[in-house]
């Protein structure tokens, strides 16, 4: 019989809370530490937030359904009530937990490595904060034995008001006279993407579904993913390609092109689209935010969507309208909002569906196209990449030697002045002579180095990314990005 606390048995897993939810490699999730979480996020927030019960959901990853055997078992032995939702998209999941005022536990690793996985937790009003998230692992509880039993059978109506919240809203005719492809390969929502589009007047192209696991991330796109975006529009003759990362909280849109478009820009879109005045975003988001003169504020939070909540809280007392989105293109909606005569409700958790139907919305309002809009509205370009595989002591001590020796930054990137350092709030952020940026920081969800460019062009972003981390990936005897 164990004697181990919470605290001690999350500590020994490794598993931590990053930017959103607890993550760590799949083996990490053993059946105690699954229940060290669970009783800790009992004692912890039911006295806070008072919820009924917990539902649980997961992506389709292949550890997802063991981890969430044991999240269920757990939740059980402690008398709790439980609702197993399956497979089904985050923001559906955060979405039912609003409505019946519970709790909820999703099982995923959203766009990291295939060995890795993770917990994201929900209470009635929201996705939890850093105080929740601390107040997790300093859980002072000694878990009991429990016996490991069968998942349920899943509830598939838990997806229903998700779905609803979209197409009660939208024109039944918004799609109509368009042809969208969707790139389903593992999402967790892939099959509900393709009802909505079809729904709402849509020729439907279902493409590249898979049977094994894809971790794709909307914030450094593989160039596989790049070029069958090219190959599939023309080949189907594509107004619009949508995907989203595991478990559907992240989008990504192409345009007619077959261009990928930047998540910050998407999101730009959608708040247009939805007359949202006030935005909370992370430092690596586009500028043209700022540039448009849109919005009456746009505050900067560090990366993560909990710091983004954070912000959302506070401008909705001061705005009608609020929102915030992340560079992955993730938008949480901050207050309720109107579209065409009807309320949409907010949900202040990513989700990837509500900006795909409401830049949809825009170009039918337009009377455009999203390659048009996207031109209107970019004043400035950004690009991002990762290395994989570096840890948080080879970051850590790369960033210090960079922030007290920029010289060596404009030695890579063969500056004529040497970089400023123009925020260290998250990573290091350096702006460059020529008012380019380059913002590099540690992976909270992975052993990655995340670099962030933003410059006057598409191609000069992505020089710089490919420049430095090529150059930073021999220093640290990395694979290079696409190596």
């Amino acid at each position: 019989m164990t004697t181990a606390n919470c605290t001690e048995i999350i500590a020994q897993s490794g598993i931590q809370f990053g930017t959103s939810g607890a993550r760590g490699l799949n083996d990490g999730f053993t059946a105690q530490v699954c229940q060290a979480f669970m009783v800790a996020m009992i004692a912890q927030l039911k006295p806070r937030y008072g919820f009924s019960g917990v539902v649980v959901g997961m992506d389709n990853r292949p550890s997802s359904p063991k981890i969430a055997q044991y999240c269920v078992s757990a939740l059980h032995a402690l008398g709790v009530t439980v609702q197993f939702a399956g497979v089904l998209p985050t923001p559906a999941l955060a979405l039912c937990a609003q409505r019946s005022k519970r709790a909820a536990v999703m099982v995923t690793g959203s766009h990291i490595p295939f060995d890795r996985n993770g917990l994201k937790f929900y209470h009635p009003y929201g996705e939890i904060d850093k105080a929740d998230e601390a107040a997790i692992v300093a859980c002072q509880a000694v878990p009991s034995p429990i016996n490991i039993q069968p998942l349920p059978d899943p509830d598939h109506k838990i997806s229903a008001p998700y779905l609803s919240r979209m197409l009660d809203v939208f024109p039944a005719d918004l799609c109509v006279g368009k042809t969208i492809g969707v790139y389903q390969h593992t999402s967790a929502g892939r099959d509900l993407y393709v009802a909505v589009l079809e729904a709402l007047g849509a020729k439907v192209i279902c493409l590249g579904r898979s049977s094994e696991f894809v971790p794709i991330d909307t914030e450094a796109v593989s160039e596989q993913d790049k070029s069958l975006a090219l190959q599939w529009t023309r080949e189907h003759h594509l107004d619009l390609l949508f995907s989203t990362d595991g478990d559907g909280d992240r989008p990504m849109i192409a345009d007619h092109s077959g261009h990928w478009l930047r998540g910050d820009i998407l999101g730009l879109l959608c708040a247009k689209a939805l007359d949202i005045e006030a935005l909370s975003v992370p430092l690596n988001c586009n500028t043209s935010l700022e540039l448009c003169g849109e919005f009456k504020q746009v505050r900067r939070t560090r990366i993560g969507s909990p710091y983004v909540i954070e912000q959302l809280i506070h401008l909705a007392d001061i705005y009608p309208t609020v929102a915030g989105f992340e560079a992955n293109g993730g938008f949480l909606l901050g207050t309720d909002i109107m579209i065409n005569g009807k309320v949409i409700e907010r949900l202040p958790t990513r989700d990837a569906l509500l900006p795909l139907l409401a830049i949809l919305y825009l170009v039918k309002q337009r009377g455009t196209t999203l390659a048009q809009l996207t031109r209107q509205y970019a004043m400035r370009y950004t690009a991002s990449d990762r290395l994989q595989g570096v840890t948080r002591a080879s970051s850590d001590s790369l960033l210090a030697t960079l922030q007290t020796q920029p010289q060596r930054l404009a030695d890579v990137l063969k500056c004529d002045c040497v970089p400023s350092v123009a925020s260290t709030l998250d990573g290091v952020r350096f702006l460059l002579d020529d008012d380019c940026v380059v913002h590099l920081r540690q992976s909270g969800n992975a052993p990655e180095l995340r670099c962030y460019t933003e410059a006057s062009s598409q191609q000069q972003a992505g020089e710089l990314v490919r420049t430095l981390l090529g150059a930073l990936a021999q220093q640290l005897s990395t694979p290079a990005p696409g190596s």
